[in-house]
């Protein structure tokens, strides 16, 4: 039993990432609209901004290596915003992704010259680890848990509870209706996509703490992780992409502890396709209408 309940902590654990991965992902794709397929590489930007070098520079404090993780892929959102989506608004989505796509090998293959290939070591945020009941909890899990809570809370309450988050809501439904209505599409367009990017640096930057190492090429697998903790638990929601990435989290964790680490992917990839083919709009997802 402590065996199970160790597996299922350190899932939670690596979900709480996955899940905000998944959040931002709700945001940029589930609630604004935009398509996005170098997320990837932002969280890797974020883990290099904020886990390594102001990690590094602050002397080891976490919550100015989250800050700076934060604003630094805030300001990469509003560039993304700027090449990626302004000169298309409306146009066809396979614009945005192939632009998007393009701007991320372009920021992985600057970080293979500038940074390296190698992997860079990170140093633990918080060394306490406490054993209740023999099941081993480290404070970075708790931590990474407390964040994941308070943020979720934080941008559900901003989406449902504010004239801006309806405002972002809004342009996701009719950018025109949005505009006749007196919105500034522009300035929430720009808004939303960069608050997608700061709750993605923000999770490169729990990634390379809690994984003790950043490298130019970590983006590609996570960010698919996120995207599939997202669908799987609803791109229009906040608490289901929470609920998806919490999930893809144990249950890797539980598959691994079966199997092995080969089928950590097999795994994520077969709950993705499973959902979608039960529950198309995800487990917390709004199912839209077939129009007539």
């Amino acid at each position: 039993m402590t065996y199970v309940l160790q597996i299922l902590t350190d899932g939670v654990a690596q979900g709480s990432m996955y899940a905000l991965m998944a959040i931002a992902y709700a945001v940029i794709q589930g609630n604004l609209g935009f398509v996005t397929f170098g997320f990837g590489d932002t969280i890797m930007m974020g883990a290099f901004i904020g886990a390594y070098y102001a990690f590094a520079a602050f002397g080891g404090n976490i919550y100015m290596a989250l800050l700076s993780g934060f604003i630094g892929c805030w300001l990469l959102g509003i560039i993304i915003e700027l090449i990626c989506y302004r000169r298309w608004p409306n146009g066809p989505r396979q614009i945005w992704l192939i632009c998007t796509i393009g701007f991320g090998t372009t920021m992985r293959s600057g970080a293979q010259v500038i940074f390296g290939m190698d992997q860079m070591f990170v140093p633990d945020a918080f060394t306490e680890v406490w054993t209740v009941g023999g099941v081993r909890i480290m404070a970075m899990q708790t931590f990474m848990i407390l964040l994941l809570c308070i943020l979720s809370a934080c941008i559900w309450f901003f989406l449902k509870k504010t004239r801006t988050g309806m405002q972002l809501k809004a342009v996701s439904m009719d950018k025109k209706a949005a505009a006749l209505s007196g919105v500034d599409v522009r300035r929430i367009m720009v808004l939303g996509n960069s608050l997608g990017c700061a709750l993605g640096g923000v999770s490169g930057v729990l990634l390379g703490i809690y994984y003790n190492s950043v490298f130019a090429t970590m983006g590609a697998g996570v960010g698919m992780k996120g995207f599939a903790a997202a669908v799987i638990g609803g791109l229009s929601s906040i608490p289901g992409a929470a609920l998806g990435g919490l999930l893809l989290g144990i249950l890797e964790n539980v598959g691994v502890a079966v199997t092995s680490t080969g089928w950590r992917d097999i795994i994520a990839f077969t709950l993705l396709i499973f959902v979608l083919l039960v529950r198309p709009s995800g487990l917390m997802g709004r199912k839209v209408g077939e129009k007539i």
